[in-house]
């Protein structure tokens, strides 16, 4: 079996990297469309609003860049963006899928450490951030191994739920 290649990216030659729109709680309508924020928890969805802006974008990954810095979510759906959270969006429309993004956030939250204690991961520093991932024997970004192995990860998680539920009753 052959051994993967990995390649250093900077993060701005693999992404766009797009930034969010400061809305303000006053200025926000209450509605259905979900208002990303620079949250840990509930996928960054802070608030449900009627609002649009130039920040409306979807099957991007939105990254936290203050608040809880360097988290990060995938939004396949139509959500507004804070100014506290950058759109990370593959260049490469081989990339733009659940399962690349979903690597794309692991690389990330790799460098979770580096960014603690008033070492932010502002829009500058986002740009130069390196990250690894793999290579084809073509030398391109390996999209396919990248989904590939995150529908394994997420198959290996479901057997593992299904196989608890099954002998639950045992």
């Amino acid at each position: 079996m052959k051994k993967r290649g990995w390649k250093s990216y900077r993060l701005e030659q693999v992404c766009e990297i797009l930034s969010g729109v400061r809305l303000t709680k006053a200025e926000q309508i209450d509605g259905d469309r979900p208002f990303i924020g620079a949250t840990e928890s509930n996928n960054g969805i802070t608030d449900f609003i009627a609002n649009s802006n130039r920040s409306l974008d979807n099957n991007v990954l939105g990254v936290n860049y203050n608040g809880s810095v360097v988290e990060n979510f995938y939004h396949p759906y139509l959500a507004i963006f804070s100014d506290d959270v950058k759109r990370l969006k593959w260049r490469n429309k081989d990339g733009q899928n659940r399962y690349c993004y979903l690597f794309l956030k692991q690389m990330l939250l790799m460098q979770k450490e580096k960014y603690a204690y008033g070492y932010k991961f502002n829009g500058e520093r986002m740009k130069k951030q390196n990250i690894m991932l793999p290579i084809s024997h073509h030398q391109g970004i390996d999209y396919l191994f990248m989904g590939n192995y995150m529908k394994l990860q997420e198959f290996i998680k479901i057997y593992h739920i299904l196989n608890k539920l099954a002998f639950k009753g045992d």
